[in-house]
């Protein structure tokens, strides 16, 4: 595998939507530049990017993929990314690798929920945007239409950068051609408004094009591109037809020739500082001679190579055998094998310059969203995170063995590694282990592979709702806690009020005790007996949040005076003071989108209300279907796929988010306080 200066990589997410084609596209690019011999298919498993055994089984990407394309001296890195929404923290964690998204929208279907938010996550990161339309050459296809949604949902600053021909089995580029025919739209129109948007971007360039009425030549639109790009000021819209290859050369030249190189694009939001301390930015440069800066954006646990961290080099150079820092631990790791990835093949190279991938193996140091550093100066640099979806599908799982308890931990533990909106709790009220995911089908996934890969099978259930406590009023809590048994006592006494914060605030601590009523040094166990006891719950047996609690005295003795003392008085002053602060159930509420059949609709929306759900507005959308968009008690869901499919026979889906927590109704609380076996406050 060739190596090539920083200037001539181009680096390149493929997103969007399931089934847009992302895959047969990566495919389509290998071939034409003679990467791959012959080009495989999704639908028989034979696909380069889609190589993990449980992508052919379920025939869509599960996970992204990294590839590597030469093509008219530059090296492309491009990484195909899953489309389906409960996939996407793949997707959106590429985008901390790449300096430019294609956004690929299936002809077909139209703009779809993943590639809505792809669009909108890639110009929040500052990416280059371009909108890549496949499938032109499907039956009953209106691009026209198509081009027009575009531009009323995402700019007029998405212009035509070709067109399609002859039916869809070729394009002509727009740069280049002033004059000819399309299978839609004026090439001269085209032309003239692309020109007229670049030449905006250079007073000079344009006031000579205004005056002489010449179009510049291409090596003068370069610059004015690449600023047209970088500020979102202009998104290229392409045509392709992965299939049959039509558009594919024509989008390589786009990639090789017009999409920047790492020090054209904008530059990665790097920061200096830690938590707590106010961050200063920091700007990394592309310059292969200086300190290394790369970022973590993948994580593989690889059955025969172990723990792998997928990165990408955003200064300096990394060769094998140099020493690196993971963050900002004190003890550096030796690269013993340095990495380009190609599919599933690991190619071995010796060094990887600003705006390569790369990656490296067996540190268990290495974790998603670090940084890697060959020098202390970098300790506190970081990039800022990415905003994943909250993982809200849960189920409460258990090995049906139980010789396979703790290889379950072992095994979730990799699993959560490797997949930023996949996670695991442990829930001590409840003794239930609970996994959490983007949906149904992520979740399905999980055990699939810990069973294939890991041979672990498991039992399932619904998992309690992760409900919260607060307070709705100011209170004061008192305990003293005395306790003589002959040798040493006890003693800890604590005095404390709580009152109310704003929804989702959390929980403040705060000591106002004046003169060493309670020494200092017994203040961390006052702390620990408050947080025990809001860990436990009080009224139901939930977390309790959003609330300050303010110690403001007590008393100690000299010789009994003891943490365990000032932790058990501290958890029972909170208790007491809960208690008389008027405290509710706060229930979670997702914000929820579903995609139907219009037919469907109707009888979608009655259902959601009969859910104690509040629908907010309703979206047509391509192929005569629309969405729906409410907020619901996340209680409500737990078996609104199968609702889903019966009303929409089998053609729906819905994805949720987070929302908020709200207090759950009257009854629901009556039950909730019921099954609680509470615990008195003088009881111990």
């Amino acid at each position: 595998m060739r190596q090539v200066p920083s200037s001539l990589i181009r680096t390149v997410a493929l997103v969007g939507h399931g089934a847009a084609g992302k895959t047969t596209l990566a495919e389509s690019l290998l071939a034409a530049t003679g990467t791959i011999t012959s080009r495989g298919t999704v639908e028989k498993g034979s696909t380069t990017c889609d190589f993990d055994p449980m992508e052919k089984e379920f025939g869509h990407s599960l996970q992204s993929a990294v590839v590597s394309i030469p093509w008219d001296g530059a090296t492309i890195h491009l990484i195909d990314t899953p489309g389906f929404p409960d996939f996407a923290g793949h997707a959106i964690a590429a985008l901390a690798g790449v300096d430019t998204a294609l956004v690929v929208i299936n002809a077909q279907t139209g703009i779809e929920l993943a590639t809505e938010r792809m669009f909108h996550l890639a110009g929040e990161r500052g990416l280059c945007r371009m909108l890549v339309i496949n499938k032109i050459d499907a039956d009953n296809v209106d691009l026209p239409a198509l081009v027009g949604q575009i531009r009323e949902r995402f700019g007029k600053e998405c212009l035509l950068l070709d067109l399609p021909v002859h039916h869809g089995q070729d394009v002509v580029e727009l740069l280049g051609h002033t004059e000819g025919d399309s299978d839609f739209a004026s090439v001269a129109a085209a032309h003239r408004s692309l020109i007229d948007q670049i030449v905006e971007e250079d007073d000079t360039l344009m006031a000579r094009y205004l005056e002489d009425g010449v179009d510049p030549s291409p090596q003068e639109l370069h610059a004015p591109f690449e600023a047209a790009l970088r500020a979102g000021h202009l998104i290229p819209i392409l045509f392709v037809s992965a299939k049959t290859g039509a558009g594919v050369p024509q989008l390589l030249d786009v990639l090789a020739k017009l999409a920047p190189n790492p020090a054209e694009g904008n530059p990665p939001p790097f920061y200096r500082g830690e938590p707590g301390v106010q961050p200063q930015a920091f700007a990394a440069q592309p310059d292969d001679t200086l300190h290394v800066l790369a970022h973590v954006f993948k994580v593989v646990m690889d059955p025969f190579i172990g723990k792998m961290g997928v990165f990408r080099v955003h200064q300096g150079t990394i060769t094998k055998d140099m020493q690196l820092f993971v963050g900002s631990g004190k003890r550096a790791f030796k690269v013993a094998h340095l990495y380009r990835l190609q599919g599933k093949d690991y190619i071995e190279v010796p060094h990887l310059v600003p705006g390569d991938i790369g990656a490296v193996a067996k540190v268990d140091d290495i974790e998603f969203d670090c940084v890697l550093h060959d020098s202390h100066d970098e300790d506190h640099i970081h990039l800022n995170p990415l905003q994943f979806p909250l993982p809200m599908q849960g189920l409460a799982v258990q090995p049906k063995r139980k010789s396979d308890e703790h290889r379950l931990f072992e095994i979730l533990h990799k699993l959560e590694l490797e997949d930023p909106c996949f996670k695991v709790e442990r829930h001590p009220t409840t003794n239930e282990t609970v996994i959490r995911g983007l949906g149904e089908v992520h979740l399905r996934t999980k055990l699939a592979r810990m069973q294939q890969q890991f041979k672990l099978e498991l039992d399932t259930s619904p998992p309690r709702i992760a409900y919260r406590e607060t307070i709705t009023q100011y209170a004061e809590g008192h305990c003293r806690h005395k306790k003589q048994s002959g040798g040493a006592g006890q003693f800890g006494e604590v005095m404390l009020r709580i009152e109310p914060l704003e929804r989702g605030a959390g929980f403040e601590f705060v000591d106002v005790v004046k003169g060493g009523a309670i020494p200092g040094v017994f203040m961390a166990a006052v702390e620990k007996g408050v947080r025990q006891a809001l860990t436990d719950g009080v009224v139901a047996g939930f977390p309790v949040h959003d609330l300050r609690v303010t110690v403001y005295d007590g008393k100690t003795h000299a010789v009994d005076g003891k943490d365990i003392a000032f932790t058990l008085a501290g958890r029972k002053a909170t208790i007491e003071a809960v208690r008389k602060a008027s405290p509710i159930v706060l229930e979670p509420l997702v914000s929820i989108e579903v995609l139907a059949p219009e037919g469907a609709i109707g009888d979608l929306t009655g259902d959601l209300s009969s859910k104690r759900g509040h629908v907010t507005g309703t979206q047509p959308r391509p192929a005569a279907t629309a969405a729906i968009h409410g907020q619901i008690p996340l209680a409500e869901l737990d078996d609104y796929q199968g609702r889903l499919k019966s009303l929409t026979a089998g053609k729906g889906s819905y994805n949720i988010a987070f929302s908020h927590y709200a207090p759950v109704p009257a009854q629901t609380q009556s039950q909730l306080m019921a099954a609680h076996k509470t615990v008195s406050v003088d009881e111990e």
